[in-house]
């Protein structure tokens, strides 16, 4: 597998960098990587595309940078069910304020924690084009 398309500007996956996973992992301990590849998991259990995180459960203390894409509603709707049935699941996600998928499962509903500046994902040279936030789903930062 070419690793390098998962680190570039050419695919929806952005590898999130390790210095800014290990402080969040400090703080949340987390078991599960919900969307990753083995070249990029954080965590020793993952899903990987095959797998497709989606359609398994997600226990324990969750981690997920998903698809940047099209689809990244469905990831944020899956973590926001998640947290409704007492999970818990925390994402770094494109910070797209303008969306629905922000406006029905995450404004006012979590934790949101916007980050400064802009983020360099995976090995890239420069910092990605979007800036970013961490939402947190569930637990005792929940604000239903």
């Amino acid at each position: 597998m070419n690793s390098a398309v998962f680190y570039s500007s050419k695919t929806d996956m952005w590898a999130t960098p390790q210095d800014f996973f290990d402080a969040l992992d400090a703080e949340f301990h987390f078991t599960l990587d919900a969307c990753a590849v083995k070249e990029n998991a954080k965590c020793a259990a993952y899903y990987t595309p095959e797998q497709n995180g989606l359609d398994q459960p997600w226990t324990g203390q969750v981690w997920c940078n998903p698809p940047y894409g099209r689809n990244v509603g469905q990831w944020v709707k899956k973590a926001h069910d998640t947290a409704s049935g007492g999970g818990f699941v925390v994402m770094l996600l494109p910070a797209r304020t303008d969306t629905r998928w922000f406006h029905d499962y995450i404004y006012g509903k979590t934790e949101v924690r916007f980050i400064k500046g802009r983020l360099k994902f995976g090995s890239c040279q420069n910092a990605a084009p979007f800036p970013s936030m961490v939402v947190i789903f569930g637990g005792e930062h929940k604000n239903e």
